[in-house]
């Protein structure tokens, strides 16, 4: 007589289980940012330059736009020659770099809660904003239009 033994799947039952599960989670999430923010993303009120800075960005780059450096590295704005472009700094704003979050409704992600959003007259706002401020005197200004044109093409 032969006795069979129900098989034990043990630690590789387990394994097998978690990485269906991953596989169902990663094919029905979605992949895009751009689907990911539009749901999630929180439309700031502020208009000027001024208000999107300190609503937004002082939180990291500090009042006087020093920048800070403790849990992260939070580059200075103040005085920084890379702002001389104001496409870089808009699409800097627009879809994030390194560490910064997007603020664009297309590319913006909420982690742990929605994601801000700015629209394109919001974004040449702040960009002015800080590029004509905080010892930085780029006297050429970027349009809502120009802001558009940029995230044109872009998924």
């Amino acid at each position: 007589m032969s006795s069979s033994k129900p098989i034990s799947w043990g630690y590789l039952g387990a394994a097998a289980a978690c990485c269906g599960l991953l596989g169902t989670l990663w094919v029905e999430a979605p992949s895009l940012a751009q689907s990911a923010g539009i749901f999630d993303s929180t439309r700031i009120a502020a208009n000027e330059g001024k208000q999107v800075y300190e609503q937004i960005c002082q939180g990291c780059h500090m009042p006087d736009a020093k920048g800070a450096v403790g849990a992260g590295k939070y580059p200075a704005l103040a005085g920084d020659p890379a702002l001389a472009s104001r496409q870089f700094m808009a699409l800097t704003v627009l879809m994030g770099r390194r560490n910064m979050p997007a603020f664009s409704a297309k590319h913006a992600i909420g982690f742990g809660g929605p994601g801000a959003t700015l629209n394109n007259a919001q974004i040449a706002a702040v960009v002015n904003y800080v590029r004509s401020n905080f010892g930085n005197h780029f006297k050429d200004r970027i349009t809502p239009e120009e802001v558009a044109a940029l995230d044109k093409d872009k998924p």
